[in-house]
């Protein structure tokens, strides 16, 4: 009898089918595009790993995969620790496990829904907020962005309070975040697979794609990327992630790093790095299967900051041929 691998997903076609092909070319092994229905408060789904890669813009996705976690399927990614999780607290880890981000602020979200009353709903509010500390803390230029969110939406390059001000009054009930410009002269993008598997990929945000390079990093700056990828993706508890870098006078500072539906189209990160993402992707859940795994062992980043683990130094960065 065949264990039971689902894949849940939206407007995406190539990384599904391949991940499908490639966990059924596996004896004892069947993947296919889960099927979610009404269900009971005793649901028991049909299968041992749901791979998750829509639910962050389907609401009753996310719902069923938190009680499917609960009935013991493991779930890629945890859909309780996915709903818990945002930017801001990211960078807030990242500094306590010592991996180098921007200077970064949250701000209040400047509208709110009619329900609230700004005299008495926001008391706990600080009015007005000091825009002088915190610029003068982010300095200019800075991006303004949202602390949830991702898909560079609603991000904005300022340089003077005047455009701060005008792209944060645009930004409705977003929580922000006003964070220090990092001029890069190198970009990576790692794509994190089963919190070991690292493969680091020359990247170009301002054109938003990826590009194919062999040893495009000095050993030194590269161990600095995949240890502080490698920190991250442990202590957040990802098995599917990417993790950002901008590097600056060789120093990486870590930009985007809490991406639990990362992109795998083949167009967008190359052929090339597709074959490695669809392998290593139905490596793991085929292990997840096999090994009955649960997501039920506590929130990773509150264990793994009691007893920080050092990186493996062989293992994790992997090259695509």
């Amino acid at each position: 009898m065949s264990e039971h691998i689902g894949i849940v997903c939206g407007m995406e076609e190539s990384f599904p089918a391949a991940f499908i092909e490639r966990v059924n070319q596996t004896p004892g092994f069947k993947a296919e595009f889960a099927k979610l229905g009404g269900i009971t408060e005793t649901h028991q789904p049909p299968y041992k790993v749901l791979i998750d890669r829509i639910s962050h813009e389907v609401p009753y996705y996310r719902i069923f995969l938190k009680t499917a976690s609960l009935a013991g399927t493991y779930v890629i990614n945890d859909p309780l620790w996915w709903s818990c999780d945002d930017k801001f607290f990211g960078y807030t880890l990242a500094a306590k496990l010592g991996v180098k981000v921007p200077r970064t602020v949250l701000l209040p979200q400047h509208s709110y829904i009619p329900a609230i009353n700004p005299q008495k709903s926001l008391r706990n509010l600080e009015y007005p907020l000091d825009w002088e500390s915190i610029v003068d803390y982010i300095k200019f230029p800075a991006i303004l962005k949202p602390a949830e969110g991702g898909g560079w939406k609603n991000v904005s390059l300022v340089h003077n309070l005047n455009e701060l001000w005008h792209a944060y009054n645009q930004s409705g009930q977003l929580a922000m975040t006003l964070q220090q410009f990092i001029d890069f002269d190198e970009y990576v993008r790692c794509l994190c697979i089963g919190r070991e598997f690292i493969l680091p990929i020359k990247y170009d945000p301002k054109q938003r794609r990826y590009i194919e390079a062999d040893n495009f990093l000095p050993k030194d700056l590269e161990k600095k990327i995949l240890d502080g990828a490698w920190a991250l993706n442990n202590a957040l508890g990802y098995d599917m992630n990417s993790v950002e870098f901008a590097v600056q006078d060789g120093v990486p500072y870590a930009i985007d790093f809490t991406n639990p539906a990362p992109d795998f189209d083949v167009n967008s990160i190359l052929p090339r790095y597709f074959h490695v993402a669809v392998d290593e992707m139905a490596k793991l859940a085929i292990a997840a299967a096999r090994e009955g795994r649960t997501n039920h062992k506590g929130y990773a980043f509150r264990q793994w900051m009691a007893k920080p683990t050092p990186r493996p130094t062989a293992g994790p960065a992997k090259k695509a041929g």
